[in-house]
């Protein structure tokens, strides 16, 4: 995975954990650590939705990280 994607990644599981709500690319875009508009943010969700890091509970709504979404967050901490 590439830097990128990890970070967006991160920041979607951070704030996860933090709100137990959906994440919206709006809010990730706006995070420190993560330069990148909100539609780079979307289109790199896009792609970690493709892969199985994360799921749209329904179209409108943000992402939430899937089991191997928290795997990734979980092995690239140590």
């Amino acid at each position: 995975m590439d830097e990128r994607k990890a970070a967006i990644l991160r920041a979607v599981v951070e704030e996860y954990i933090d709100t137990a709500e959906p994440v919206g690319s709006g809010h990730v875009a706006r995070r420190e650590g993560v330069a990148v508009s909100a539609a780079t943010v979307r289109n790199e969700m896009a792609a970690l939705e493709h892969e199985g890091y994360l799921r749209q509970p329904h179209t409108s709504a943000g992402r939430v990280p899937t089991d191997r979404g928290y795997r990734f967050f979980v092995d690239t901490l140590v």
